[in-house]
């Protein structure tokens, strides 16, 4: 899989939620004509010890724009969030993103906590371009390309048990799979909101599976889980 975990950059900026006041989001920071998109809490697992599991989460763009800045409100300061990105030059829209950006984030505390990350994305206009003819020289192997690609479902949840199936596309194969789930709450959830929501996962074949048990808690409140599913067959 020929990608690169970026730090936050092109704009991305990290805020603690409950560590100053709320301030305004900078996705669109420095950038003429953004449209925002907000996702929700998502919830990192909040696990201890030497082999940690991060949360992901995918947003994404408008048709016929490009994801130009990121940004990440955070629940606690211990939450370690970051994007996948992708090679090639200039670093920027179109080039190391594209309409949808995966975010990631993983539990750097010391002590159990229901940690939770809010990702935003800043999107800009496609528009074409260009640097003009570089130099050319004959490769000696391959280029990275993108030999991967995400098939992702997002569900709402009510109180009960709720399913969701992410799958490949015919001639496509599994690598890997993830699921979240995330509340479209002002601030960050409630800890007791947190615990009500319990997934498994599980896959089969090209197929990635979740299924959650929600408490009444989630009455009221936009739940969501997504899951998804990394398929190899790309180019």
């Amino acid at each position: 899989m020929k990608r690169i975990l970026i730090a936050l950059v092109l704009g991305v900026s990290v805020l603690a939620a409950t560590a100053v006041p709320a301030a305004a989001t900078t996705e669109c920071r420095g950038l003429q004509v953004c449209v925002k998109v907000a996702g929700p809490w998502v919830v990192v697992p909040a696990q201890l010890g030497g082999s940690r599991t991060a949360a992901q989460f995918q947003l994404t763009c408008p048709r016929g724009f490009l994801a130009g800045g990121l940004h990440a409100e955070l629940s606690e300061r211990a939450i370690d969030v970051d994007f996948s990105g992708l090679l090639g030059s200039p670093v920027g829209p179109g080039t190391t993103t594209g309409r949808s950006v995966v975010f990631r984030g993983a539990y750097t505390g010391s002590s159990v906590r229901t940690p939770t990350f809010r990702p935003h994305l800043g999107c800009v206009p496609t528009a074409g371009g260009g640097n003009g003819p570089v130099p050319y020289r004959r490769l000696q192997a391959f280029p990275p390309g993108q030999p991967t690609v995400r098939r992702v479902r997002t569900v709402k949840l009510h109180p009960g048990t709720v399913g969701a199936t992410a799958a490949c596309a015919a001639g496509e194969r599994l690598v890997s799979g993830w699921h979240a789930v995330g509340f479209y709450t002002a601030g960050a959830p409630a800890a007791e909101l947190v615990r009500s929501v319990s997934a498994t996962q599980s896959s089969r074949g090209a197929r990635v599976s979740v299924r959650v048990r929600a408490g009444t808690a989630v009455s009221g409140v936009r739940a969501v889980v997504q899951v998804g599913a990394v398929c190899g067959g790309g180019s």
